[in-house]
């Protein structure tokens, strides 16, 4: 069987998967989950292109990948073949950890377990299954193996999943803002003292990256419309496990009723819980949401309808926090006009907050080599824009309520 096959994409056009452990891996019902997982929640409500899968942008990464070593080879940085196919493994099954709808199931069908630590476990298992070939991409990922620059290319300021996400993202939003040019900032990579640099010629190009990066999150990732869609899908699957735990019977896939009906954590994640959560995707949840408009319960009901029909709550953003009389106005307007609790009015009257920041200054920075040898952080070497000014955070405060 031809395993060195060709995939046709649309960001980068032909793909050649590198060797046929990629390949297998590829082919594993876990890899293959991520073709029904959207790459961006719910963003769909929002950007209606936004249709992107996690197969897809874990695909990007492995052909990213593939450029970055045949760069850093060319420049004279020594990489195995060992350690080549460990940095595929590695990026090709960094997200395979994501449940239903991206991030947004990561609080409510797990107790705080985050989709790097789910990743792990699949990892960990394939890893059995394949006879331990996977063990060194596994040191990698976890930022464990002692050339440090491999671990910043899977998780770093600037790595090979930023790197496709943003332009990724950018392309299926139709959001030109955050394109960036991922196959230039990867020919000016570098290794000097084991950590990953920027030659020089990049600087402006890593700009663009951060500026992208800050963009994408503002009109993107934190658009309102698309936070307040993730935060009513939060609230379902917090309302159905609630109903279920209470002895009501939902409808639900065999695979959702799990999560529904057990409190899971990171200690319950043995080898049949994983193989339950990696029969779960997106379409688990939007039959649930069709089937459970119809649902006795007001409050579950409402929420899954405003899910199916886009018939949202109402959000307002601020630069100060909420106050908690504006808060207790709406709660008690819901209470009274549907005769509700207050515990129910919550689901629909919350407040929240969302921070953005394009660059962490002391969180694994992005050094520039100059022609001179001397290195610096991104910030010192930008004579263009005050960058110093994107590494801050800055935070906003919302409010949803009914219309």
């Amino acid at each position: 069987m031809n395993k060195l096959k060709i995939l046709n994409d649309p960001i980068y056009g032909f793909i050649t998967i590198p060797n046929s452990l990629i390949f297998d891996l590829i082919q594993h019902k876990y890899f293959q989950r991520l073709r029904r997982i959207t790459q961006m929640g719910m963003s769909y409500l929002v950007y209606p292109g936004a249709h992107h899968t996690r197969f897809h942008h874990a695909i990007g990464c492995v052909h990213l990948m593939q450029k970055t070593v045949n760069v850093l080879r060319f420049k004279g940085v020594i990489i195995s073949e060992d350690e080549e196919n460990a940095l595929y493994a590695a990026i090709l099954l960094h997200d395979i950890g994501h449940g239903p709808f991206s991030h947004a199931m990561e609080h409510s069908i797990v107790n705080n377990v985050s989709h790097e630590q789910i990743s792990l476990l699949f990892m960990e298992c394939l890893n059995e299954e394949f006879n331990g070939s996977l063990t060194l991409a596994i040191q990698i990922f976890k930022g464990d193996y002692s050339r440090k620059f491999m671990c910043q290319l899977i998780s770093g300021q600037f790595d090979i999943d930023r790197a496709d996400y943003l332009k990724r993202d950018s392309f299926y939003t139709g959001v030109a803002e955050g394109n960036i040019n991922s196959e230039r900032l990867i020919t000016m990579l570098n290794v000097i003292n084991d950590e990953l640099v920027v030659e020089e010629k990049g600087v402006y190009s890593v700009e663009k990256f951060i500026i992208a990066r800050r963009f994408m999150y503002w009109q993107v990732y934190l658009h309102k419309t698309g936070l307040v869609a993730e935060q009513l899908l939060i609230r379902v699957l917090k309302r159905a496990k609630e109903l279920t735990l209470n002895g009501k019977v939902l409808n639900a896939s065999k695979s959702l009723k799990y999560f529904l009906n057990n409190e899971i954590s990171l200690d319950d994640f043995n080898n049949q819980t994983l193989n339950i959560f990696s029969e779960l995707d997106d379409f688990d949840v939007i039959s649930a949401l069709k089937d459970w408009q119809y649902y006795k319960d007001f409050v579950l009901s409402n929420l899954c309808e405003m899910i199916i029909n886009r018939n949202l709550l109402k959000i307002k953003v601020k630069n100060k926090p909420i106050k908690k009389e504006n808060l207790e106005n709406h709660i008690n307007k819901l209470t009274i006009k549907h005769s509700i609790s207050k515990e129910e009015a919550e689901y629909f009257v919350f407040i929240g907050q969302i921070s953005n920041q394009a660059y962490q200054l002391k969180h694994q920075s992005i050094n520039i080599l100059h022609k001179s040898g001397k290195i610096e952080d991104i910030v010192k070497a930008s004579d263009q824009l005050n960058l110093k000014a994107l590494s801050k955070p800055v935070t906003k405060y919302y409010i949803c309520y009914p219309k």
